[in-house]
């Protein structure tokens, strides 16, 4: 989807492919090893889609991007991914255990601006604080 509208924007179809994979978050590096070119390849290819697409940063490439990206696909990859989650475990229902609201016996009420003498020291605040 991305690729076909880069192409329409008059990018070649390798510059699709370098600007898809950058805007999937891939690194000049990352995107030189999956094509298996150079790194000063991608860097080139980069430069020709900034003017072609009149963006000025790599930023500013995904961000015009991200529309066209897809994620309704991502989407139903997680959702295929639960529903084969579930049914590893025997489609068994997610059982919620409700939080209560007891209380912890002997607590200490915590007053900010104040000593609170909390662990034994009654005397005057940082006293043996070490500061």
């Amino acid at each position: 989807m991305l690729r076909d509208v880069l192409i329409q924007k008059g990018l070649s179809n390798r510059e699709a492919e370098v600007a898809e994979l950058v805007s999937k978050g891939l690194s000049n590096k990352e995107v030189a090893n999956q094509l298996f070119v150079t790194e000063k390849t991608v860097k080139f290819h980069l430069t020709n889609i900034y003017k072609k697409m009149n963006v000025k940063s790599r930023a500013q490439l995904i961000v015009w991007c991200l529309p066209h990206l897809g994620f309704v696909e991502s989407e139903a990859r997680v959702e295929a991914a639960q529903a084969a989650n579930n049914n590893a475990f025997g489609s068994q229902a997610t059982q919620t255990i409700p939080a209560g609201s007891a209380t912890v016996a002997g607590t200490t009420q915590i007053i900010p601006g104040r000593s609170n003498d909390i662990g034994g020291n009654r005397g005057g605040g940082d006293v043996g604080m070490g500061y």
